[in-house]
């Protein structure tokens, strides 16, 4: 495992986002773990978080692409970190762009923040974790609309290895099927396993062998194929 991969779950869980318990998600799952990037509320701490997005982007696409697209509302934060750190990790300007969830009618009009988006730009989206892929049948159409743009692909922090909404697959992979583009993540629960079962994370054992039965128990019935 890349050595910044390994920090950054060590980060999740310092920054108190990737927790261990008994948790409902949305989808009524009864989940021994949870991810929440609403957790990231500081100014280090969305520096650090940018430039492990920046360093997974640049490991899955490149340079090659213009814009970070970050979905309202918790892509627009996102976007606008690694966007900053892109630049101070590779030299490269890259633009950032989000959509408002209701459409402005005067001054900045419209319905993104950020740059514009023009014919023949390259486009990778940006988001926190995605278990349905709700959120990308609601940002598709919205970069479709704004011209001749090639959405090159999806990343997010956390794959969490989970059947999607339609089949078997995880979301990821759903959405890799349905709309083309690669998806990626920096870490994956596998990854989080292997960094943290029964080894002191901030001076204590967030993975212990009750809670590794417990995951193994959650991927039984729910993980991905």
């Amino acid at each position: 495992m890349e050595q910044y991969k390994q920090e950054f779950i060590e980060f999740m869980v310092e920054s108190d986002v990737l927790k261990f318990g008994e948790f409902t998600l949305k989808s009524g799952r009864k989940s021994p773990f949870f991810m929440n990037a609403g957790a990231y509320v500081t100014g280090s701490q969305l520096k650090r978080l940018g430039e492990y997005y920046a360093k997974a982007i640049h490991d899955n696409f490149g340079e090659d692409f213009d814009v970070l697209f970050g979905p309202a509302y918790k892509g627009i934060p996102l976007s606008v970190a690694t966007a900053i750190a892109f630049y101070e990790l590779y030299g490269k300007e890259i633009r950032y762009c989000s959509n408002r969830k209701e459409e402005k009618d005067h001054g900045d009009t419209g319905i993104l923040l950020g740059s514009k988006l023009k014919d023949g730009d390259r486009v990778v989206i940006i988001e926190d974790v995605t278990t349905s892929g709700k959120s990308i049948e609601e940002t598709f159409p919205i970069l479709k609309a704004q011209g001749d743009v090639e959405i090159l692909g999806l990343i997010v922090s956390l794959n969490r290895m989970e059947k999607g909404r339609n089949s078997e697959q995880s979301a990821l992979d759903e959405l890799h099927e349905e709309y083309g583009f690669k998806t990626a993540a920096i870490v994956s629960m596998s990854d989080v396993l292997e960094c943290l079962y029964n080894r002191e994370c901030q001076g204590r054992v967030v993975i212990d062998d009750a809670m590794k039965e417990a995951l193994d128990k959650y991927f039984e019935k729910y993980g991905a194929k």
